[in-house]
């Protein structure tokens, strides 16, 4: 039976050459001169820590990270920005989380919308992807496309089609 699978990614190379291109607009920029902004991204733990002087700044770090994450071909929905820190003296500090793979209420929430189109399709959550079969190879490719038109917080990927 043809199936595929539901996933959530992103290319951490494209990532961090994003980040890369960042770190070198915020050295070049003019309302950033003298600044003491650091951003750092931790490919293990997969969050970027962000460190500068006023909460101003820290809202254009993550509006230009955001603009040059989507230059690079990425979904911005993959980040959680958190509240706020505040660190020693007057720097703020503020960590994003990267979500990757499909979580369970993601996947609860994708199963549902799949069953209620009615389509003669299985779908099953497994560990961090939700996995589509069906009897048609059109009913899956249905699937994606309904699947596109809706958001459910995360950047949705599809891999491993078969027949």
């Amino acid at each position: 039976m043809p199936n595929f699978d539901i996933v959530s990614k992103i290319d951490i190379q494209k990532l961090d050459n994003a980040i890369n291109t960042v770190r070198k607009e915020i050295l070049n920029r003019y309302d950033f001169n003298n600044s003491k902004s650091t951003i750092d991204l931790d490919k293990k733990e997969m969050s970027l820590h962000i460190v500068t002087e006023q909460e101003m700044r820290m809202q254009t770090i993550q509006d230009i990270i955001i603009s040059r994450m989507m230059k690079q071909g990425l979904d911005a929905s993959c980040l959680d920005v958190g509240k706020e820190l505040y660190a020693s003296g007057n720097m703020v500090k503020k960590d994003i989380k990267i979500k990757t793979g499909v979580d369970k209420e993601t996947g609860k929430k994708i199963v549902k919308l799949i069953k209620e189109t009615g389509m003669k399709v299985q779908a099953s959550i497994m560990d961090d992807q939700v996995r589509v079969t069906a009897k048609k190879i059109d009913d899956l490719q249905d699937v994606i496309a309904m699947l596109n038109t809706k958001d459910v917080g995360i950047p949705l990927q599809y891999e491993n089609f078969r027949n």
